[in-house]
């Protein structure tokens, strides 16, 4: 059962999928849609638990695993919790301890211009109330409410 789940896995990576995000595409600079994206959390009366810094760490390490590919220009993922969001969800199915804490990604990738925010997509009418928070967030992030 792991071995399908794993093969599973990394035919989407393998794929190149991107059908497992919500992404929206906005013209406004990278520090635009940050600053927007942290307002947003904020206005929310939510709290930034931490920014992984991905992009980053993909550069930093390109060359330690044999890459000479910059994958970003810049990328980060905001991640935070909502505690009446998740004890909603959490209390419709216990296992949706699987989406928490949730995040929203904001990425520029090389050459094109424009600016990614978007967030994974969360199966199931028991995280609509997650998905509908990290929409409202990402729209105003990118700026297309």
């Amino acid at each position: 059962m792991k071995q399908l789940l794993l093969a599973a896995a990394l035919a989407v990576v393998a794929g190149g999928a991107c059908a497992q995000a919500v992404i929206y595409r906005t013209d406004a600079t990278y520090d635009d849609v940050v600053f927007e994206l942290e307002n947003a959390i904020t206005d929310a009366g939510l709290v930034v638990d931490w920014v992984s810094h991905v992009g980053e760490m993909l550069e930093r390490t390109r060359q330690d695993v044999g890459s000479d590919k910059v994958i970003y220009e810049r990328a980060d993922v905001y991640n935070f919790c909502s505690a009446v969001v998740s004890r909603n969800v959490m209390e419709a199915d216990p296992m949706n301890i699987a989406f928490c804490p949730y995040g929203i990604f904001v990425a520029q990738l090389p050459g094109d211009g424009q600016t990614v925010v978007g967030y994974r997509e969360m199966p199931g009418e028991a995280m609509k109330e997650a998905v509908d928070l990290l929409d409202g967030l990402a729209r105003k992030a990118a700026g297309v409410e």
